[in-house]
């Protein structure tokens, strides 16, 4: 075509395009054809671009998982105890997360920490501890695990987590007895590799969780049974505590990083991976829930029982890593009590963490 008429030609009016598609002899039907034929490609291609980029999703978070299971026993080779999920006192409790630092590469971090006050006290608060964003302890398919939480004006904003560690099946810990529950990461104990008799590469270490996970905390004492159903464990939740709502920010499980309460650093085996405990507040929303009985010392006599769920934004399974080091993807069809045999350290049951 003669490059003068082609200058002739202003796209910039209305029909502009159509006349240069005219001049060089393609015709709309040939037009939509093509764009019928792109559209075509792109929604087969749209899947398989999503589902690489979830699997390079998954190997990553699968290297953050035995990460955290090497510095579990980097710990354990310097201290000679695996860390406790929670120490009491007046100004509350550091994770297992914070104790670790260390041995996934984060000193400096560590080193800006006073342990001997709370992780919400003005001399950490000064330090910017809690906003630390660690990518070790972020899932990346996790869409909220970058996101801060805002504790109000006394704690201001905290980083999330999306790893929690295993503290067991139900029971968690009794302040009066100083009873612990079945889990690895216990209240108050500092556990020797040698009292998980089950076996290092059987025991599960930490598993995926949710951040901003809708939570009931701090409700009257549950029966010592582990509930089976949602309707056994949403009988106890009168008088609780509920961080649960429509905004993220309502949302309070998994919301700190640092602290060694449950609901924001463990998980339990009450319910299998992505099991959803519905429960229909009375906003008339349904949220998917986490329970714990009581928040770790705030009593000095109720016992602490919790269902707090592995769940991950990954199809149909959570990652886990056992105390060995090495990690496994974890399907949603588990059986309930497979899971739980997984997480008990020393019950005698014979399982392996598997597919």
């Amino acid at each position: 075509m003669n490059e003068n008429r082609l200058r002739s030609i202003d796209l910039r009016r209305p029909d502009g395009f159509s006349r240069l598609l005219l001049r060089c002899g393609t015709s709309l039907i040939e037009l939509l054809a093509v764009a019928a034929i792109i559209t075509l490609l792109m929604g087969l291609l749209l899947p398989a671009v999503q589902a690489a980029r979830e699997a390079g999703r998954r190997v990553q978070c699968q290297s953050n998982l035995h990460q955290i299971g090497i510095a579990v026993l980097n710990y354990e080779a310097t201290h000679g105890t695996l860390p406790p999920s929670f120490i009491a006192s007046p100004f509350g409790s550091w994770s297992v997360h914070a104790r670790l630092l260390p041995y996934i590469e984060q000193n400096s971090v560590f080193d800006s920490i006073c342990f001997d006050v709370g992780w919400e006290h003005p001399r950490n608060l000064v330090s910017g501890v809690p906003q630390f964003v660690l990518p070790a302890y972020k899932c990346p398919s996790d869409p909220f695990a970058y996101r801060m939480k805002d504790e109000g004006h006394d704690e201001g904003w905290v980083s999330p987590v999306s790893y929690g560690f295993n503290a067991g099946t139900w029971f968690i810990w009794d302040p009066v007895s100083h009873q612990s529950g079945d889990g690895v990461f216990l209240p108050q104990i500092f556990l020797r590799l040698s009292a998980i008799s089950d076996g290092l590469s059987t025991t599960m270490a930490a598993c995926d969780v949710k951040t901003f996970q809708p939570l009931i905390h701090d409700t009257f004492t549950p029966s010592p049974r582990p509930p089976s159903r949602p309707e056994d464990l949403l009988q106890y939740i009168g008088g609780g505590q509920f961080e649960l709502g429509p905004d993220l920010n309502d949302n309070g499980g998994h919301g700190e990083w640092c602290d060694g309460a449950v609901y924001d650093t463990g998980f339990t085996a009450t319910f299998p991976p992505n099991y959803e405990v519905e429960y229909t507040h009375r906003d008339g929303r349904k949220y998917d829930i986490d329970f714990t009985s009581r928040t770790l010392g705030t009593s000095a006599t109720q016992p602490t029982f919790a269902a707090v769920t592995a769940r991950s934004y990954h199809q149909g399974l959570v990652h886990a890593v056992g105390v060995d080091g090495g990690v496994h993807p974890i399907s949603d069809s588990i059986d309930p009590a497979v899971w739980r045999k997984l997480c008990t350290r020393n019950g005698g049951e014979v399982a392996r963490l598997a597919e």
